[in-house]
């Protein structure tokens, strides 16, 4: 058993472990910390696949600004603990049948795909990955990651001014 076998059963185990508390809570700051444990071990997964730019933008991303965001919206918003108790009768075994049916499909497409070494994967061309990564974002994709960003923008400025308009009607 190596360490880095060790490192990713960890971190799967929380990735997994994250996720199923944050769909299983009925509290919405709960859900909030659960899924910023998961964004941070899937953050770790990358780490272990060597797109180390990948996991950094993972971690500021979702795990710092998605989380925050998150956060920031439920602040402005009331929440009633009568509200958030739902019926636990059926979500359990639901959550648990649906996670199993995905973990048999994604373990059978894992096992019956050809993991080859592509050609031309030599460790020169994985060090300079993010030279590569950061030309083709900002020459061909810079108009998509822009909008992407304005987007963003106004959706986080609309949810501000939906928030204030229910707060005024009172």
């Amino acid at each position: 058993m190596s360490g880095t076998f060790l490192a990713f059963a960890v971190l799967s185990l929380l990735t997994i472990g994250g996720a199923v508390f944050m769909i299983s809570f009925t509290r919405v700051v709960h859900m909030v910390i659960s899924l910023g444990i998961t964004f941070l071990s899937i953050a770790g997964l990358f780490v272990l696949l060597e797109a180390e730019f990948v996991a950094v933008s993972q971690v500021l991303i979702y795990s710092g600004a998605i989380s925050i965001l998150m956060l920031f919206g439920i602040m402005l918003t009331r929440h009633d603990a009568a509200d958030e108790a739902i019926s636990k009768a059926n979500k359990g075994w639901l959550s648990f049948l649906a996670v199993a049916v995905f973990f048999l499909i994604v373990f059978w497409a894992i096992q019956n795909t050809p993991w080859g070494a592509t050609p031309g994967s030599t460790a020169a061309s994985q060090a300079d990955n993010v030279v590569q990564l950061g030309t083709e974002i900002f020459t061909k994709f810079v108009i998509p990651f822009e909008l992407t960003s304005v987007l963003l923008l106004v959706a986080l400025v609309g949810a501000i001014i939906l928030a204030k308009k229910e707060g005024d009607k009172e």
